[in-house]
This record gives C-alpha cells, sequence and structure tokens, in this order.
C-alpha cells in the first residue's frame, strides 16, 4: 500500500479510536478504543517522518520541519480553546467532546485522501524492515531520545503535582503556554539548525537538558518548577536536528524502513522506563532526575561522533567518505 494512502487510513483509524472512545466507558472499552487510536497515532507519526524526509530538500527541511512543528502547536492551541468553551459554557459531555474531535479527524482523512494530490515515490522503498551498522548512531541517540521523552511525559508533570500540588487548571495553563511559544520557536529552530549544523543543534538540546532534570531534582519553587517544566517542552523541537541528521546521512531508499526502526526504537524506552524509575521514584524522586540528567550527558558525548557535514558515507566522525 502506498505511503501516502496508508497515513490517511491511519489518521482514520485514530480518528475513529478517538470518536469511539467516550461511548465505551468500560476497562475493556478503553483498552479497545485505545488499541485502534494508538495503531491509527503510531502508523501515522512514522508515516509522517517518513514521507517529510522523503518529499523536504535537505537544505529546507529544518526550516520546513520547524513550521510543522508549529502548525501542531497551534492546532493544539486552537483545541484546548474549543475544549474549554464546550466544557465550561456549553456543559458539553466528555463522550461528545471525543465523538467531535474524532469525527474531524476522520473527516479530514478522508477529505485529504480524495482531494489531495497523490505524488509518486521518486525513489522504492525498501520493504524489508532491518537495522543497518551505517545508521547506528542515529539509533542510539533515538534510543535515549526516548527514555527522555518518557521522564519528561511521565516524571515531570508528576513531579509539579505531587510536590507542589499543581492542579488540573494550571496544568492545562502550562500546556497552553507551551503551544504559544511552540508556534514561535519550532520555526526559529528550524532556521538555528539550517544555520549553524545538526551537530551543534543537538549538543544545545543535550546541555539544556542537563541542566533541567538536575534542576528538577532539587527545585524547592513552584514558580522555577513552572519556568523548566517550559522550557523542558521547547527542547523538544530540538529534535528536529536528529531527524534532518537520518536525513543527511541515509540512503534515499531506506527512510521509510529507517522511520519505521526509528520509531520502534523511541518506544523501546516506553515499555520499561516508567515502570523502573516508578519503582526508583518511591525512594528518591530526584534520583530519577539525576537518570535523566546522566541520559543526557551520554547522549551530549556522543554528539561528538556527528559530523559537522553529515552526508551519506560520512555517519560519523569515525568513518572517512572513499571516492
Amino acid at each position: 500500500m502506498a505511503q501516502q494512502r496508508l497515513a490517511y487510513v491511519s489518521m482514520m483509524l485514530l480518528g475513529l479510536g478517538v470518536l469511539l472512545t467516550g461511548f465505551f466507558p468500560s476497562v475493556i472499552g478503553l483498552y479497545l478504543t485505545t488499541v485502534l487510536m494508538s495503531i491509527g497515532f503510531h502508523y501515522l507519526e512514522t508515516l509522517n517522518q517518513s514521507l517529510a524526509l522523503q518529499w523536504l530538500n535537505k537544505d529546507k527541511a529544518p526550516i520546513i520541519l520547524g513550521k510543522i512543528t508549529a502548525a501542531k502547536s497551534f492546532t493544539s492551541l486552537v483545541v484546548f480553546v474549543l475544549i474549554f468553551i464546550m466544557m465550561k459554557f456549553y456543559s458539553v459531555e466528555y463522550e461528545y467532546v471525543y465523538a467531535f474531535f474524532g469525527g474531524i479527524t476522520f473527516i479530514i482523512g478522508i477529505i485529504a485522501w480524495i482531494f489531495f494530490e497523490h505524488f509518486k515515490d521518486d525513489v522504492i522503498q525498501e520493504k524489508k524492515v532491518s537495522l543497518k551498522k551505517e545508521y547506528w548512531l542515529f539509533y542510539i541517540l533515538t534510543f535515549l531520545a526516548g527514555a527522555r521523552r518518557q521522564i519528561f511525559v511521565v516524571f515531570a508533570g508528576f513531579l509539579l503535582v505531587e510536590k507542589f500540588g499543581v492542579d488540573i487548571h494550571n496544568m492545562v495553563s502550562l500546556l497552553f503556554i507551551n503551544s504559544i511559544l511552540n508556534m514561535y520557536f519550532a520555526p526559529a529552530i528550524g532556521r538555528f539548525i539550517t544555520k549553524f549544523g545538526e551537530r551543534i543543534t543537538l549538543r544545545f538540546e543535550y546541555i539544556g537538558l542537563i541542566l533541567v532534570f538536575i534542576s528538577y531534582g532539587f527545585v524547592e519553587n513552584v514558580y522555577v518548577a513552572y519556568f523548566l517544566f517550559v522550557i523542558d517542552h521547547l527542547l523538544f523541537s530540538m529534535a528536529i536536528a536528529l531527524k534532518t541528521y537520518f536525513q543527511k546521512i541515509a540512503n534515499p531508499k531506506d527512510i521509510a524502513s529507517a522511520s519505521a526502526v526509528s520509531f520502534t526504537i523511541n518506544h523501546i524506552a516506553a515499555v520499561f522506563l516508567p515502570a523502573l524509575l516508578g519503582i526508583v521514584w518511591l525512594y528518591s524522586s530526584s534520583l530519577v532526575f539525576i537518570i535523566g540528567a546522566s541520559i543526557a550527558f551520554l547522549s551530549f558525548l556522543l554528539s561528538f561522533y556527528i559530523p559537522k557535514k553529515p552526508e551519506m558515507g560520512v555517519e560519523t566522525t569515525l568513518k572517512v567518505k572513499t571516492i
């Protein structure tokens, strides 16, 4: 099945899963609808990365990916406002909120399938999914990025709630602020990558993460914790550099299969890390963030293997291109 069409099918599965969620208010119902939307979401995200890296010019990719990230943030902002209005002023029930946004997603998938141009692949993609030794650095950095993401998603918010008693209204406000800032900073980060390259950008990200995670471990002021949460979220946009690094080193026919592999690697951490660090959290919440800082420090060390000008044949500083 063509990747573009599969992306539309994935979008419709995602929408259908969200649409049905509110109408099955049971444990089994929640499991089934979550699996359905999760299949749609994860296929869509994988195909999103694959098609973007195939279609975008390498020189312009960071800027356009930054704009795409900004567009996502703008959409999140609009949805936040709509949900707030629907539930605060019109008391819309949960099932109809799910149905509304899931239905919109499903309909957009159908409209895109019918009316968007179907692009032909310039390069026939490798169908077999496999690990390739020339991409080893990208795989490791992707795994570590997945580990970092889990610490933010699971434990940064948990810290605010458990340690500082932050309520749901303030948490939503923080996410709202993150979306606004991302609209402006993501395109700027794209331009930064274009000007200074992936190596410098990723080093900035990893240094920022080290400082943020160490600060998380010892923060005692709620407003400082708010600031760290916002900065932590903004650093996510710098992960664009990891995608464009891969785009530059990859054989064009490997992009689809490698995107699938990288997305799987990214999620390996999600399988065991929350449970493992959850046990650590019971003894010391600070230690969880020190472990996060250690992961960021390891990523920083590995970033020195990224060439100044990465390209196919020069995937790392350990490899010299031969003619």
